[in-house]
């Protein structure tokens, strides 16, 4: 049996095309991830230079919100997944582009961007709505038998360990209690939040207010996660936080899967692909 080592990334980029400016492709190329999730890319394919809507070595996949500059996900994959699909097929949630599944032989991947609730109670009732669909589908996912890799910016911190003041914002979206108790709710379902399996010290955040420069003081909040559906956890072999990659007000987040491989398109990846993947 042939085992490979996959790296997945994600990272709210807050506008691709900005972000594309600041060096993406360059970092992308060097970094080398088997599979980067982007959201937020705020943008639609035919905006976009042709190195950005596919780069070099990579398949890529896009959900654009209808509204343009606004919202949308892309998923970029050196193997070709066994079929893709965009949204959860409600209309109201569909139309901002916040959604790709992919699946691959030995998972199912899901890049979501969910909703902020920041801007008042409408905005914040469609957050706990999306949330509560989310749940729906995936549970019919896994009842298809499914293993779930779902990444993305949550837009909630879950625990007080999970942002720099929790005290202060405990009335403020993004740490209500409905909020983190819909994460709850997840783990309780046997979703794994992967970087706690390997890290459960404080001041790891992945989003810092950039108008009042948190970052240069690590005051920031843990809101871009990895989780796993509890069957993949003897594959998983670290979750990790990349907090120097500059470029967004967010920073990328990833995890390694030791898998079997399955296909030919698995067990042709490199001997530097995997050296990258532990790197």
């Amino acid at each position: 049996m042939q085992f490979i080592m996959l790296k997945l990334l994600g990272w709210n980029v807050n506008g691709i095309r900005a972000v594309e400016k600041k060096g993406f492709l360059d970092w992308l190329a060097k970094e080398s991830p088997d599979i980067l999730c982007v959201q937020e890319t705020k943008a639609h394919p035919d905006q976009l230079s042709p190195q950005l809507t596919e780069p070099a070595g990579y398949h890529a996949y896009w959900n654009s919100a209808c509204r343009k500059g606004y919202s949308g996900v892309a998923v970029f994959t050196k193997e070709k997944p066994v079929s893709s699909r965009t949204g959860f097929d409600v209309p109201r949630f569909d139309e901002e582009g916040r959604v790709v599944e992919l699946e691959f032989p030995q998972f199912t991947l899901l890049n979501i961007y969910f909703p902020n609730g920041k801007s008042g109670s409408e905005r914040l009732q469609y957050k706990m709505d999306f949330y509560d669909e989310t749940l729906k589908y995936i549970r019919r996912l896994r009842e298809k038998g499914k293993s779930l890799i779902i990444t993305g910016d949550v837009n909630t911190a879950h625990k007080p360990i999970d942002l720099k003041h929790p005290k202060a914002n405990e009335t403020i979206s993004g740490f209500l209690p409905a909020e983190r108790t819909w994460i709850d709710a997840l783990t309780s379902y046997g979703y794994i939040d992967t970087l706690r399996e390997f890290r459960a010290e404080p001041d790891l955040y992945t989003w810092w207010d950039l108008r009042t420069g948190a970052r240069k003081r690590n005051v920031g909040w843990r809101i871009d996660y990895f989780y796993i559906s509890k069957d993949l956890r003897p594959s998983l072999k670290d979750a990790f936080i990349l907090p120097d990659v500059m470029g967004s007000d967010h920073c990328p987040v990833g995890i390694l899967m030791e898998l079997e491989a399955r296909n030919h398109a698995l067990q042709g990846i490199s001997d530097r692909g995997a050296q990258n993947a532990l790197s």
